[in-house]
Formats: C-alpha cells, structure tokens, sequence
C-alpha cells in the first residue's frame, strides 16, 4: 500500500498540472491520497482543471519513479516538506505560485523571524563583494537568516559572509539535492547545513537547464521578508527575482553604484523605476524593516514557566510576543504559519491563563510580571 508521501511526489511528477492546480486540488480533497483516489468526474469538476488534466491524474502509472524519489529522500536524509505541513515556509506559502512540495536538508529553520534575500550578478567589482559582506557584518547581531541562489559572485559571497558571522543561511537551488551547482561551492554547501540548509523543489531526477532559474528565483523572492539587490546589469537573474518579490508585496532594497557601471546599471534601474528603495548602509535597511538586534537567547519567558501544559503552539506565541511590544492577530499568524481561526483560540486560552492582554484592533501584547 503506497504512503501519502508517494502521493505527495506523484502529484508533482503529473504532466500539465502545475503548483497552482494541485493547491487547488488539496483544498477539495484534503490529501493527495485523496486526489489520486477521486472518481475522474470529481476531479473534472474543479475550477481549472477539466478534462485533460483529470484525465493525466487518472492514467498516472510511473509509481517506479515515485519510489525510487522516496528512497533518495530516506537515503540522503533529505526533508520532504508539503505545502499542507506545519514546517511548510509561512511566507512562501501565501505566494499564489509557490511549490507544492518542497525538498529540505539542513538543521536550520524554514520559519526563522527575520529574513533577507540578497542576490546580484555573478560577476561583481570588488566594491559590490566587499559592501556585500559589510553589510551582513552589520546584520550579525539581528540574528537574520540570509537567503541567496547559491550562484557565482554575490549569491556565494552573501552564502560566505553570513557563515563567518554566525548567521543562518539558505540556499536555495535550481535542480535536485543529488548534486550541486556549481560544484566548487561544495564546501560552503557543507558548511551551511550546520545552521541554515538547501532547500529546492526540484526532484533528483530533474534536468538542470536554463528554465529552472527563474523558477528557482520565485522561492529566494517568497522565503523572505524583503530582497535586496547588491549589484546588477540591466538584465538578469536578479531583476527577476525582484520583480517577482515586488509582486509578493516584498520589500526590494537595491545598492547604488557610480553612474555609468554596467553593474550598477540594474540597481538604478530598480531605484529610478520606484521598484526598490535605495539603501547606502546596513542600518538603512534595519530601520526600514523596523529589526533591532536579537533578545538573547538565554532570555524566558518568565510567566510561561509557571504554566508546564503549554502546547508548542501557545508557547510559540509567546516567544513571538516576547520580541515585540505588540503585534495583531495577523502579524501573529505571519510570524507563528498557525491559521487565523486557530490563532484566534490558541490566544482566547492564553488571555484565560493570564499570560497574553487583548488590545482594541485585535491586538495583543504579553504579560510580563
């Protein structure tokens, strides 16, 4: 008897039906398991799917494919990640395009507080590298995870810099977890894994071609809170990615460079256009995202102890409060990934505890003794 999880990768492997269409199919159904076992005029009365893609559903038969994918997964410790899972990427989840399933290996969460995207050209000045690498110096004691493409040039120096200052970082990849592109970032790759990770929605079977980037560009743009370009031509790669974050209602923060440097020429245009604000030092884009340096960790919550029943869900809560001096239930439901409708009790119960005060506009704020 096959696993939801073999659903999970079939569903990805069917021909003509997107990451679109099979959400759409997970809100009727419930499961992939589900999907696949539906009588064909179920599946043809969804919106958007019809006839042909209900019929690729039906006649699906390379289960060998599936296994073998499930078998790569277990073998090499890779985390299959779905888009009904806890752990599934809060902010990625609510892009109307993003993957149905995601492939994750790395001890690092997929839900840290803060995130930045920093991308540019593959071949950047020396003055782009080094700004590049200051700016995440500044950023060491905000506890930001960085998020790049893992590409020559600015990808690989901003995956570098925030592992020489302790700072988590994702990379995110444009084919599957069974091999690494370009190689020679082999050893960084390595070293991520400690406290960021790979993160891909590319099966090990996939053909690395040139289509796959920008398709690879929508995660880095989905995962953060607000991209920033570093140096850029006027075309490429990481204008893509951030006309794909301004989309997602991103903020996207470009670099200038000196009038007439072709790799600056991206970044003007992003600035001239007003698709990105012009950022010159690190504490620019602090105070924009509104970040201040990271509680420390040894910090409790102190109340909290006294209440040992907690749900890791109601603790979470907590935390997220701890950091901020107030926050509403949209806010919360951002930061924690829980559903608005569980958020609303998980909160009515801390109000009961004593630990959590409602404020007018279903705000809420921690208790503090």
């Amino acid at each position: 008897m096959r696993e939801e999880l073999h659903y999970r990768i079939a569903l990805t492997f069917l021909p003509l039906v997107g990451d679109v269409a099979a959400k759409k199919l997970l809100e009727i159904f419930g499961s992939a398991t589900a999907i696949f076992q539906a009588r064909r005029r179920e599946l043809e009365s969804v919106a958007g799917i019809g006839a042909v893609k209900a019929a690729a559903i039906k006649n699906f038969r390379d289960f060998y494919r599936v296994e073998a994918e499930a078998r790569f997964l277990q073998r090499h410790h890779i985390r299959p990640v779905f888009f009904t899972d806890e752990d599934y990427p809060a902010r990625l989840k609510h892009c109307y395009d993003s993957p149905v399933l995601l492939y994750y290996k790395g001890k690092g969460s997929l839900q840290p507080e803060k995130v930045l995207g920093i991308v540019g050209t593959r071949r950047p000045t020396a003055y782009g590298s080094d700004i590049c690498r200051e700016f995440i110096q500044a950023f060491a004691p905000h506890g930001i995870t960085i998020v790049s493409g893992m590409a020559y040039g600015i990808d690989i120096t901003a995956h570098q810099a925030a592992i020489g200052n302790g700072l988590p970082t994702i990379g995110v990849l444009a084919h599957g977890l069974n091999r690494l592109y370009p190689a020679a970032h082999a050893r960084i790759a390595a070293q991520m894994l400690e406290t960021g990770g790979l993160l891909s929605d590319f099966s090990s079977g996939a053909e690395l071609n040139r289509q796959n980037f920008p398709r690879r560009n929508r995660i880095v743009a989905g995962l953060c809170d607000a991209l920033l370009v570093v140096e850029s031509g006027s075309t490429g790669g990481s204008l893509i990615t951030a006309d794909i974050a301004g989309s997602y209602n991103r903020d996207v923060l470009a670099i200038p460079g000196r009038v007439g440097d072709s790799c600056s020429a991206g970044c003007l245009d992003l600035v001239k256009q007003n698709k990105a604000a012009l950022v010159t030092s690190p504490e620019d884009v602090l105070r924009m995202l509104d970040w201040r340096p990271a509680a420390p960790a040894a910090k409790p919550v102190v109340q909290s102890r006294l209440f040992h029943s907690l749900a890791p869900s109601q603790q979470g809560i907590l935390d997220i409060l701890s950091a901020h001096p107030q926050l509403d239930i949209d806010e919360l439901q951002y930061h924690s990934g829980i559903a608005r409708s569980a958020m609303a009790a998980e909160l009515m119960q801390l109000e009961m505890l004593g630990l959590v005060r409602a404020l007018p506009g279903h705000t809420y704020q921690l208790i503090s003794t």
